[in-house]
């Protein structure tokens, strides 16, 4: 699963800059600039790996010389003691990419590992799960990856790829029918008919009045209860794609799921992961 270079590479260099700044005035002042070392990183918590598309570039930035012998692949379950590679790397550059390297694929792989445990949930149901828009800004092409390791799917980049009419959108513009009969104007106006739209309802009468207007891809189902999640799926019947939205947990997806909704968007995905413990150890 690949991400666009040139983005991951104007983000570790700005992450570089970050960190390192004008130098890191340790390593320069107890290690030889021309030392080279290899170090291992350990796996200190179990779960799934995600993360190594950005331990390759980082240290191919810092050192062009440098080589990376992987052991364990993304996507796989790790375990306390793990070796998951060893690098061989100029020992100063080694230092500057070490906490890069262990913040990125921390973060990643503790995403990867809760989009794998809701997966695991559904997996034999007819759901797919998707992320959302709550992500760690600028990282969101990360996170999204680490989402899709895990084994759930990735919903809009932004707001620029897929109408999706919300609360807000519909409180201020009047309510559902006026707002999506201006979703529609725009988009034909604006020669977007391939883009598609998604609207966001809060209750039956919201609901109705969606289907009224009809021209949506898919509506949104926002906190609604189990009971009444089913009977809206019911009043739907098939005739748009049916998405639930709100309050869904590992302990409650399965239920969600199983009252026959298309999608299910689930915010912790990214916003309540808890990063893996990994380490990078010099060894020679």
């Amino acid at each position: 699963m690949h991400t666009d270079n040139q983005q991951l590479s104007e983000f570790i260099d700005r992450a570089l800059q970050e960190d390192v700044g004008p130098g890191d005035i340790t390593s320069l002042a107890c290690i030889p600039a021309e030392k080279t070392s290899k170090a291992k990183l350990l796996a200190k918590d179990p779960g799934v790996l995600a993360g190594l598309e950005v331990a390759k570039a980082v240290f191919a930035k810092v050192d062009p010389q440098s080589s990376l012998e992987i052991f364990i692949p993304d996507g796989a379950f790790i375990h306390h003691g793990d070796i998951v590679f060893e690098v061989t790397c100029n020992t100063r550059a080694l230092l500057q990419a070490e906490r890069l390297v262990l913040n990125v694929m921390q973060r990643m792989s503790g995403i990867a590992t809760l989009s794998n445990q809701f997966h695991f949930e559904v997996e034999d149901l007819p759901v797919v799960l998707l992320d959302t828009r709550k992500t760690t800004p600028l990282l969101r092409f990360l996170e999204r990856q680490a989402v899709r390791i895990g084994g759930c799917q990735n919903y809009r980049s932004g707001l620029y790829d897929r109408f999706l009419i919300k609360d807000n959108h519909i409180d201020a513009s009047g309510g559902v029918k006026a707002a999506i009969r201006q979703v529609l104007d725009y988009r034909k106006t604006h020669q977007m008919d391939h883009y598609q739209i998604t609207v966001e309802v809060r209750n039956l009468v919201e609901l109705s009045e969606a289907m009224e207007i009809g021209q949506i891809d898919r509506i949104m189902l926002d906190n609604f209860e189990l009971p009444l999640l089913r009977e809206a799926v019911g009043i739907v019947a098939g005739q748009f794609e049916t998405e639930a939205s709100g309050g869904v947990t590992l302990h409650n997806v399965r239920k969600v799921a199983q009252t026959g909704v298309d999608f299910i968007s689930i915010g912790a995905l990214t916003h309540s992961s808890t990063s893996l413990d990994l380490s990078l150890k010099i060894v020679d």
